[in-house]
């Protein structure tokens, strides 16, 4: 697992509740992760969750992942934990409007000591986003403590891909996208297995590179003013922004960086 000093929980709070967060899903959409609502029901579909089950996101972000998984999935409750206020709040007025406030609750926590009950929920849900987490082994600890034995655990994630990156790599890498480090599919399943879970499936799901190539036409193509309003017009940050775009693209064309599927029952 490739590690980056200096970025934490800080860095991030910092990315989310500011332009650069904004940025994220002025390009993404309002699920910020790659491969957006498909991405989401190829996952749910895989993990076999649906109808009744109740549910814990692990940095839920605005909510979009739950709002998904009650609406098309049919899930009875999700309870979702971020450490950053603004999207939360953010989260909860788009449950408020999209009418589903009693199904979805929201907390303010760190993932890896939510302070939830113990086997509390069918499932833990993440989508692209515990490459925000320092302590990626506490944080699987914690999505199995949560789960009820012979609940699921299943995430998205961006990993360091087969081909590998070098140390130079992942430190630019790694700075651009304020990650703390980044797992392998290798180290995801270790952890689950060392949580005392049974792994169903740990995959690359080759979205990333045309995924990455959406992204930079869109910008360059189309959404040029609206990203640039974003960070108050500031062509050099945009250009920096933008060859960094670039170099995480070709990252994800040699096979150095993936987005990982992973599915794991917990065992009881």
């Amino acid at each position: 697992m490739k590690t980056m000093e200096n970025v934490g929980l800080k860095e991030v709070q910092n990315v989310y509740s500011g332009p650069e967060g904004e940025l994220w899903e002025l390009i993404m959409g309002e699920q910020i992760h790659i491969g957006g609502f498909a991405s989401s029901m190829d996952l749910a579909q895989k993990a076999g969750i649906g109808s009744g089950l109740t549910g814990v996101d692990l940095c839920c972000c605005n909510g979009a992942g739950m709002r998904f998984l009650v609406r098309f999935r049919d899930v009875a409750r999700m309870r979702g934990v971020d450490a950053t206020e603004k999207v939360l709040e953010r989260g909860r007025r788009r449950c408020e409007q999209e009418g589903m406030s009693e199904r979805i609750e929201f907390k303010l926590a760190d993932v890896c000591d939510s302070g939830l009950a113990g086997a509390s929920a069918d499932f833990v849900w993440g989508e692209d986003a515990w490459c925000y987490v320092v302590d990626k082994s506490r944080l699987i600890s914690e999505a199995v403590r949560i789960v009820k034995p012979g609940g699921t655990i299943a995430f998205t994630d961006w990993i360091e891909a087969k081909a590998g990156l070098t140390d130079a790599e992942a430190e630019r890498f790694l700075t651009f996208m304020k990650f703390p480090n980044i797992q392998t599919i290798e180290g995801y399943s270790d952890l689950l297995a060392t949580n005392d879970c049974d792994l169903v499936m740990a995959e690359q799901t080759g979205r990333f590179a045309p995924h990455v190539d959406l992204y930079l036409n869109m910008l360059n193509m189309q959404l040029t003013y609206d990203a640039l309003k974003i960070i108050g017009f500031n062509t050099e940050l945009m250009q920096a922004m933008g060859a960094e775009m670039v170099f995480m693209q070709a990252l994800a064309h040699t096979g150095k960086i993936a987005q990982g599927l992973f599915v794991a029952r917990k065992k009881g």
